[in-house]
């Protein structure tokens, strides 16, 4: 039995440092360790890879503690402040929660615990002066050097960070620390520097570092270019991946077999490649080495393991994204991680928080008097008097399901005549080439009911949109249905209180 749990919890890993005392451990109980993460930029894929790992340790018996540095995450120059750093954290156990149900694993002995919990105390803040009267400055960089940004003048802060991780060991109380092997140098200094205040040594169990997509590099929040968003959509990581280095025979720096063999094999047990049976037919590889060595010999092409790959994430993604469809968890999106300020005109002119969208009721509509191709339609949007809207749909959408239709409306154009009648709103619809279909609200959306997209919910519409400002056209390319036929700005869902608005049947129309 020991065997066994030794053999799940030191499984990819690529190094462990105390593996005898990992052995004598494991011979008299569970192991207790934990993992921290700083909580600043959004999850992505990557962290699938601690995930694995840190289900092979739930599987093993383990207690695993997840830390959320939040107090790193404060000193690294200060960004973020307090409030949006604890909906940062909340935001993390989510997500985190998420991942792990998805991985299929019993979460009893999981816990999670944010660093300002501690390690503000009074005992804590005396153990850190104490440890900076026996680190030398010499010691500290080095310590950071693979994980704090390095400069020729240093900030105290960086200096602090392995010290406060050493520490984390002893007040978290816990057997192990888990982190990448970018940290190796930090636990090196835990395991010299605790001894000297009193405190054991503590086991480091080391994951490799998962490259990005890009040919160099891991996985990193700060590049978007390397990085899938964990609730990135179907069509983002198609595009993501379809964009990634992958080059023929290339096994050395890959960042698609990287992917494969620390987070697809250890979940799946195998990967299914699709391909024409003229390029040798479909074929499942049950390891990831046979993977790697047909990859290499060029007998899988990196397009067929670029769509494979494509199709497990998003299944691996999937529940996740069902996850956080829940409204208040929406909310906690968009409360952790705002739209940036606006900066000058320029930026404000791409918000679309700008427009003011709201829900309609179509109370009538009818044929304009000297234009064959336009409705004149009579719209109840919540206001004392209803407005007149003129839609170009005649011929193209038939004029009695508009009558009644409860449909989204943008109400700060500037009112125009068309063909003598005066349009004070637009209908806001879908359309091809050949079809149209007005945008759908919620079930049970009332008229006047505010139509926003998911991230921009705190912006205030213009109160008339400045015709020489071109502010609808230069938002306007950026709206689409997606293939879930959501109305979209920028992958950004358009949303009522109630939820999404969608389309019928248009997907990746324009919508205009």
């Amino acid at each position: 039995m020991a065997d066994e749990k030794l053999n799940l919890i030191t499984r990819n890993l690529q190094e462990v440092i105390g593996e005898d005392r990992l052995k004598a451990l494991l011979s008299e109980r569970d192991v207790n360790l934990y993992w921290g993460t700083a909580t600043t930029g959004k999850p992505h894929v990557a962290y699938f890879v601690p995930m694995t790992k840190i289900a092979d340790f739930l599987k093993a018996g383990c207690k695993v503690t997840i830390l959320f540095a939040d107090l790193h995450a404060y000193l690294d120059n200060m960004k973020a402040p307090w409030e949006l750093l604890e909906k940062r954290a909340q935001y993390y156990q989510e997500v985190i929660q998420s991942m792990l149900r998805t991985l299929g694993v019993p979460l009893e002995k999981l816990n999670f615990v944010k660093g300002t919990d501690y390690q503000l105390s009074r005992k804590y803040t005396l153990d850190v002066y104490k440890l900076s009267s026996l680190v030398t400055e010499h010691d500290a960089r080095k310590a950071g050097a693979e994980v704090v940004k390095q400069a020729s003048t240093p900030l105290l802060s960086g200096l602090l960070y392995p010290g406060l991780q050493a520490l984390d060991e002893e007040y978290l109380d816990v057997d192990a620390q888990f982190g990448g092997v970018d940290q190796r140098k930090i636990f090196v200094y835990a395991e010299k520097y605790l001894p000297m205040l009193g405190y054991k040594k503590r086991i480091h169990l080391m994951n490799p570092m998962v490259p990005g997509l890009t040919e160099a590099g891991k996985m990193s929040a700060s590049d978007e270019d390397s990085k899938i968003d964990i609730l990135d959509s179907p069509e983002s990581v198609k595009r993501k991946l379809k964009k990634a280095f992958c080059e023929p025979g290339n096994i050395e720096r890959n960042g698609i077999l990287s992917f494969c063999k620390y987070v697809l094999f250890p979940v799946n047990n195998e990967l299914g490649i699709e391909r024409k049976e003229e390029y040798g037919g479909n074929v499942t590889y049950n390891n990831y080495d046979d993977l790697e060595k047909a990859f290499e010999k060029q007998d899988v092409h990196p397009g067929d393991l670029k769509l494979s790959v494509q199709k497990a994430l998003n299944k691996l993604l999937e529940p996740i994204r069902k996850d956080f469809e829940k409204p208040e968890l929406k909310t906690l999106i968009a409360q952790a991680y705002p739209p940036p300020p606006k900066k000058g005109a320029a930026l404000e002119e791409i918000v679309p928080s700008r427009l003011d969208l709201r829900v309609g009721k179509i109370i009538s509509v009818e044929k304009h008097p000297d234009a064959d191709s336009l409705f004149v339609e009579t719209v109840d949007l919540g206001e004392e008097e209803p407005r007149t809207v003129v839609s170009g749909l005649a011929g193209l959408y038939p004029m009695e399901k508009l009558q009644d239709r409860v449909a989204v409306f943008m109400c700060n154009l500037k009112p125009v005549k068309m063909r003598g009648v005066m349009s004070q709103a637009m209908l806001m619809c879908a359309s091809t080439t050949e079809a149209v279909e007005p945008l759908e609200p919620p079930s049970g959306s009332s008229p006047g009911e505010r139509v926003y997209f998911e991230g921009h919910e705190e912006g205030q519409p213009d109160e008339k949109l400045n015709p020489k400002k071109k502010v609808w056209e230069k938002l306007q390319p950026d709206l689409s249905i997606s293939n879930s036929l959501v109305a979209q700005w920028q992958e950004c869902n358009m949303m009522t209180k109630l939820g999404n608005v969608t389309c019928p049947s248009l997907k990746k129309a324009p919508i205009k």
